[in-house]
């Protein structure tokens, strides 16, 4: 090798490594996270974290958003409200946070809007049920991209019940003695006795108890048809599992949360319903095995299959402060998020698209899938059907 040539590849060297360090220097997008990290809800929550996690670090590797990585900060509150609380404050006030992300039960809701509100930083609920005031009429602040929702997800599933029924089925339902799933259960009892159905009984169950049996002998008193379920995956499915050792035989259907998946193939019962507006890893597609391949690579601590959720929040994000650009004002992150038209490639029904007065969606997509023992394997019940999104009448 001459000496000219070699001196060339040096100096392309040092400009790329400048680069690089220069890349690494340049101030972050911050952005906070306080999240069910561990305790009763992590098993719902901490999943969709660890894999926005995995992205971030992706998006950085790749030198960031126009040479600005994306500083990503996550606090642990344990589902607790009063964590949350001093972990918002100190994500936004002690960090510099430009927006706050929320992943944990909705019981931490209010000390974490009020405190985003003071500081006029947006708040965006991923992992955690949505709440109304991201629905139209959208508060200027507050989005949510989670899959999940009571005002679409308990109509959805008190009609599918209806559809596939035979005549006017008794149903029992099972919640969480919180607020969106209390209101949500509420709710399913009005639409299912406006359909003719029978609500023989009704439990709230908090996800550390230990023993379900005695809710599940109180389920299951007047022999139901049908069980329905709306809370964290643990409710919803170890309510299901006491019914059975009971020797209840009817059918179930719950909203499939990002666990549903593994679960469904472990349970192995032909009349565990699960819908969902995420698409399982059982339909296959091109996005599910860059998910996989992510998450192998980064040797995260759950399952490939509970990924969707934070794979699309940092879907979401990496569009959003694209166009948001540099230096960030809440005035520019607001625009951005409230254009968001997002390509979500199969993982829903149909783009993630947010406006100025719905930071929610403007269409909602399920799919149903349970066991079918006969082929050993998950099936799919019923196709997307879409939900038009409109404000409150």
């Amino acid at each position: 090798m001459s000496i000219r040539i070699a001196l060339g590849l040096a100096v392309a060297a040092a400009g790329i490594a400048a680069q690089v360090v220069a890349a690494q220097a340049a101030d972050p997008y911050v952005v906070g996270v306080t999240a069910a990290m561990t305790g009763p809800a992590a098993s719902t929550q901490a999943p969709v974290i660890e894999m926005l996690k995995v992205y971030v670090d992706r998006v950085n590797a790749r030198g960031g958003i126009d040479g600005h990585p994306i500083k990503l900060i996550v606090e642990d509150d344990q589902a607790e409200p009063s964590k949350a609380a001093a972990n918002g404050t100190k994500l936004i006030r002690q960090d510099g946070a430009i927006m706050l992300i929320n992943s944990s039960l909705s019981s931490t809701y209010g000390p974490n809007v009020a405190e985003a509100k003071r500081a006029n930083v947006p708040i965006w609920f991923a992992g955690a049920v949505c709440p109304k005031e991201a629905a139209p009429p959208a508060d200027r602040l507050e989005y949510c991209s989670t899959g999940f929702d009571f005002s679409y997800d308990i109509p959805a599933g008190i009609n599918y019940i209806k559809d596939v029924a035979q005549g006017t089925p008794k149903v029992a339902l099972v919640g969480m003695p919180i607020p969106i799933s209390r209101i949500g259960i509420d709710n399913a009892e009005k639409q299912a006795q406006s359909l003719g159905m029978t609500v023989v009984d009704k439990e709230f169950i908090a996800p550390p108890t230990a023993d379900y049996t005695p809710f599940a002998t109180k389920l299951i008193a007047d022999k139901p048809d049908w069980g329905f379920s709306y809370g964290t995956w643990v409710i919803e499915i170890k309510a299901f599992e006491a019914m059975r050792r009971l020797g209840w035989t009817g059918s179930y259907l719950t909203y499939g949360h990002i666990q549903a998946e593994d679960e469904l193939a472990r349970v192995k019962d032909d009349k565990l319903t699960v819908f969902s507006a995420n698409a399982l890893f059982k339909d296959d597609l091109p996005i599910h095995h860059e998910i996989r391949d992510a998450a192998t690579a980064a040797k995260i601590s759950y399952p490939y299959t509970q990924g969707s959720e934070g794979w699309l929040t940092g879907m979401a994000l990496e569009s959003i402060l694209q166009r948001t650009g540099w230096p960030v004002t809440t005035d520019k992150l607001v625009a951005a998020m409230e254009s968001l038209n997002l390509d979500t490639k199969g993982l829903r029904g149909g783009p993630l698209v947010w406006t100025k007065d719905n930071h929610f969606r403007t269409r909602q997509y399920y799919r149903f899938y349970r066991w079918n023992s006969a082929a050993n394997g998950i099936e799919r019940v019923k196709d997307w059907i879409a939900v038009d999104v409109k404000p409150a009448s």
